[in-house]
């Protein structure tokens, strides 16, 4: 498969310390990439790095072709590439309705942003009046989601999604993203669900203190153990159901 986003010897540093170290990956078309690691491991930064929130020390950001690196992040997110950081991305002084009628202005083609985001989750049909702030956290994801999806990006970076959520409110989050892979949107997930990241993953990037330690498919690493060398016994035990 052609690659769709590419990182190419990228250096990030915070205050002098190297966040990311030479990192390379690929993104092919299509594809859902897991990015795994341990806390401190870079995965969130390489993110950033993607949708321009940090400042590249070395190395290039790739994109169809175009380099993303040194662009404001509004026009990477305009060229098609869509972050949902950890901590939700939505507006909370705003209503459900109100967020899903935002992404009108960056996706012009969405004729009904509110029918399609109760569509995607039903549950946030009941809370279209609502300040978004004030919804369960599990709502404020599927809200987030529901941006998303909406927006239609060609790659959709998702950091942490389950942070703090019940198993079961997991559990269809992933499910709508398997469905929003599925019609061909590529996807480079953070996840701390380990084995739901591997179900629904096609490659997997093992990080370790900014470094890239492993790329496979995830029945490699399983066989290999490396998961649970760096991961450790807890993380690779979480269970959630991706399908």
């Amino acid at each position: 498969m052609s690659a769709l986003c590419k990182l190419d010897g990228v250096t990030v540093l915070y205050g002098g310390v190297r966040a990311l170290s030479d990192l390379s990956l690929c993104v092919p078309e299509g594809s859902v990439v897991a990015l795994l690691g341990a806390n401190g491991a870079g995965k969130s930064t390489t993110l950033r790095a993607i949708s321009g929130l940090v400042r590249l020390e070395t190395g290039r950001v790739i994109f169809d072709g175009s380099r993303l690196d040194g662009l404001a992040p509004h026009l990477i997110a305009r060229a098609g590439v869509l972050h949902v950081p950890e901590g939700r991305g939505i507006f909370p002084s705003l209503t459900v309705r109100e967020n899903l009628e935002m992404v009108s202005f960056t996706r012009s083609g969405t004729a009904n942003p509110v029918e399609a985001g109760v569509e995607i989750f039903p549950a946030l049909g009941r809370r279209l009046g609502q300040a978004a702030g004030s919804l369960s956290g599990g709502e404020q994801q599927m809200l987030s989601l529901s941006r998303a999806f909406i927006a239609s990006p060609r790659l959709l970076m998702v950091d942490e999604i389950s942070m703090g959520l019940a198993p079961i409110i997991v559990a269809e989050l992933f499910g709508a993203l398997r469905s929003m892979a599925s019609a061909g949107t590529s996807v480079l997930l953070v996840e701390q669900y380990v084995n739901a990241a591997l179900e629904l993953a096609d490659y997997v990037y093992l990080l370790d203190k900014g470094r890239l330690v492993e790329v496979a498919e995830p029945g490699e690493l399983r066989r290999e153990g490396l998961l649970r060398a760096y991961l450790g016994q807890e993380a690779t035990n979480m269970e959630v159901s991706a399908r």
